[in-house]
């Protein structure tokens, strides 16, 4: 596996100092944990909750702070933007046509960034998390079955408050969000976890993926866990405009 080839364009490295600088304008940001020094330019995977449109902002700063360049794995829709998406283009993001038979196309995509040597950040819940307490859904086997045959590591990536600076149905109210963010500047806290044990070795077995999978939902469940001490069972924020789910509630994987 190549693992020197993939540099961030200069505009990418650029953004990651504009992310970091918006997010300091709305949000007190803490970032804790770390990533070995050897696997910041990749391979590696970066697997976050989501629970907020404001999250990639969030992502974006936080593996600024930390010295990573990841390549993101964003909807179609981004890249259908004429300004973003040609700049998502341009700097390696990688397009996910959801609910559509190019979606496949997506993970040989990702296959080829990591072999390349670079860092993808996904959010394996696969879209903005309805879990009435804000924990982390029942993921997608797309992360696992990307890693499974790379054998790139997993590492969970944590975030909590950035739910308090955008509402779930922006850009409608998005502007009364910001101008309370800018009056309050609430913390947002992101922790970079432990590599995930998955598990497996081979993601043609069958069920790996699934079980590999929960795996990463149980490693971000409890990475998540200490940022949100003292709201255990829901947001003390709470957005009318979010609606709830309770079809993809994670179930934890029982200890063998």
């Amino acid at each position: 596996m190549d693992t020197t080839t993939w540099q961030p364009p200069l505009l990418w490295r650029a953004a990651l100092m504009l992310a970091r600088a918006l997010v300091a304008l709305l949000a007190r940001l803490e970032v804790t944990g770390d990533v070995p020094a050897h696997l910041r330019r990749g391979p590696l995977v970066l697997a976050a909750n989501h629970i907020s449109p404001f999250d990639p902002l969030v992502m974006i700063a936080a593996c600024r702070e930390r010295g990573i360049a990841p390549r993101i794995m964003a909807t179609a829709g981004l890249f259908r933007a004429p300004v973003l998406g040609a700049a998502m283009r341009h700097v390696g993001h990688i397009r996910v046509d959801r609910g559509t038979s190019a979606v496949h196309q997506a993970l040989d995509d990702a296959a080829e960034a990591v072999a390349a040597g670079s860092v993808i950040l996904i959010y394996p819940e696969g879209r903005i998390g309805l879990d009435p307490g804000m924990w982390p859904e029942r993921g997608k086997t797309g992360v696992a079955r990307l890693a499974l045959a790379c054998g790139a590591p997993v590492i969970p990536v944590a975030q909590w408050g950035a739910h308090e600076v955008l509402p779930y149905a922006a850009p409608r109210g998005m502007l009364p969000g910001i101008a309370r963010a800018l009056w309050r500047r609430p913390v947002i806290r992101v922790h970079f976890g432990t590599p995930v044990d998955l598990g497996e070795s081979n993601a043609t077995t069958p069920g790996a993926a699934r079980r590999a999978t929960n795996r990463i939902i149980d490693a971000l469940t409890d990475t998540l866990a200490p940022l949100r001490p003292d709201e255990p069972d829901g947001p003390r924020h709470l957005d009318p405009g979010r609606p709830t789910d309770t079809t993809r509630t994670h179930r934890r994987t029982p200890n063998p």
